[in-house]
C-alpha cells in the first residue's frame, strides 16, 4: 500500500520557517545546492526512529490569502500542551484546539509562520 514517504513545506521567508520548527521541533535542515529553487532537506529525527524526513523550499507563487490547501502532516510529540506554547512562543498560532482521539491520544491543529497548517499528536491510549 502507498505510504507517505516525503513532506514538503513551502515558505515565503525560509528562514523564518527554519527558526520556527528548529525552535519548536528542534529539526535540522541542509541546503541542497544545484535546485532550480532554494530548497533543504528536512532531518526531523534519527535513521532507526520510525518517521519520514522532508524539505522545505521558497514558496513559487504568492500566498493570496485563500484556504489553505495541503495534506496535513502530523508530527509525534511527548506533551501536547508543552508544544503548543512551543508554537505560539516560536510566532506559530493554534487554529484547533487540543481534542482528544477516543484510544489513540490527544491532537491540535496549527499554522506556522509561513500559514501551513500541521498536526501534532500526543499518544494516549486513555484519551477520551
Amino acid at each position: 500500500m502507498p505510504r507517505v514517504i516525503h513532506f514538503e513545506i513551502h515558505a515565503d521567508d525560509p528562514e523564518r520557517a527554519m527558526r520556527f520548527y528548529r525552535s519548536v521541533f528542534g529539526w535540522d535542515f541542509i541546503p541542497i545546492k544545484n535546485m532550480p529553487v532554494d530548497y533543504w532537506v528536512i532531518k526531523t529525527g534519527e535513521s532507526e526512529q520510525p518517521g519520514i524526513d522532508g524539505g522545505l523550499m521558497r514558496r513559487l507563487t504568492p500566498l493570496d490569502g485563500a484556504a489553505v490547501t495541503a495534506f496535513i502532516c502530523t508530527v509525534a510529540v511527548t506533551d501536547l500542551d508543552q508544544y503548543l506554547m512551543k508554537v505560539a512562543s516560536s510566532g506559530g498560532q493554534r487554529t484547533v484546539n487540543k481534542l482528544a482521539i477516543r484510544g489513540i491520544g490527544w491532537l491540535a491543529y496549527c499554522k506556522d509562520t509561513e500559514g501551513n497548517l500541521f498536526g501534532m499528536l500526543q499518544a494516549d491510549a486513555a484519551a477520551k
